[in-house]
């Protein structure tokens, strides 16, 4: 997630305007699917559970979880950390707002990427805790993971684990600055091996973040949000995808362009009363491939959406 960046605003407008414009009509995109509970979310990930019930883990104090039985009902299931996480202090200014959760099970546990950060600041952190059952409470924090610095060019907040073919485990992220990254993880501890840092998408210090890699068929597909979140109804947040038979990279949308030269085809976008769809995340369930996104409603509450994905005969995925 960010806020706006003033020193980024002129080259955030002209990406705007000169990179990867709509590639449909936004007024033709579907609503959100049905759901209902305690729907307020921002950046939600969500997992499935041994148990087949739903766990979603969003920005939030401490970080702010959900679950659900049937996909529909939410509530509330507290924090990752009822007694706070100081450790995330010094990147965070002492707020208690933890951001953009990544929630998977593996290996018989959750395992949880989440980063710390000031909003306009490149001074972050992505950290990963453990649980059992993942349950609030039950997390283990397992350390720091990735750092930046603000003489970084990167940012390190909106992580996502990528498990690839080959059992190798990747973690990618980024937010404005010069784009998407990825690095590669440690299975056995689920953090940093090494010091490779691979650029996966950008748009020449505009607005670009949220990312999350899923494979599909012989592809890796990128999803990323480009535009500003956080504005409410005025947020221009939108969903955009390449991809790549590597998981790293080079990757390309649907006309070929490259993502580090900003390129991405677009599947989701404000319309209506749906405003600033974004920070996506891709839910596998036993009836097929789920796109799952906050949005802002007309009075500016940020909300839970979940739609499913359809593949043409190409192999592109579109929001239905």
């Amino acid at each position: 997630m960010s806020a706006v960046r003033s020193r980024f605003i002129a080259v955030v407008l002209f990406a705007t305007a000169f990179l990867a414009p709509p590639a449909a009509d936004a007024a033709a995109y579907p609503n959100p699917g049905r759901v209902t509970g305690d729907i307020g979310v921002h950046d939600p990930s969500v997992v499935k559970r041994p148990d087949g019930s739903y766990l979603v883990a969003h920005t939030g104090d401490n970080i702010a979880l959900k679950t659900s039985a049937d996909r529909v009902a939410f509530r509330n299931a507290g924090s990752v950390f009822p007694n706070g996480a100081p450790w995330t202090t010094a990147y965070t200014g002492g707020s208690r707002a933890l951001w953009a959760p990544d929630i998977s099970y593996h290996n018989g546990q959750f395992y949880l990427y989440y980063a710390a950060s000031t909003f306009g600041s490149n001074h972050s952190a992505i950290f990963l805790a453990t649980s059992p059952s993942g349950n609030s409470g039950s997390w283990t924090n397992r350390g720091l993971v990735v750092e930046s610095r603000s003489g970084d060019s990167f940012n390190a907040i909106d992580p996502n684990l990528v498990v690839d073919d080959a059992g190798r485990w990747w973690l990618d992220f980024g937010s404005f600055w010069s784009g998407i990254k990825l690095i590669q993880l440690n299975p056995a501890t689920g953090l940093r091996q090494g010091s490779g840092l691979t650029a996966i998408a950008g748009r020449g210090g505009g607005a670009i973040e949220a990312p999350f890699i899923v494979k599909r068929g012989q592809y890796y597909y990128q999803y990323v949000s480009f535009d500003l979140c956080c504005r409410g109804a005025s947020s221009t947040y939108r969903v955009l995808v390449g991809r790549s038979t590597s998981v790293t990279g080079p990757y390309a949308d649907r006309t070929g362009v490259g993502m580090n030269s900003g390129g991405g085809t677009e599947i989701l976008a404000g319309h209506g009363g749906i405003h600033g769809p974004g920070h996506e995340a891709v839910l596998a369930d036993n009836d097929g491939d789920l796109l799952v996104y906050h949005y802002y409603a007309d009075n500016g509450a940020s909300l839970l959406g979940i739609n499913r994905l359809t593949y043409d005969s190409a192999g592109w995925p579109s929001v239905a």
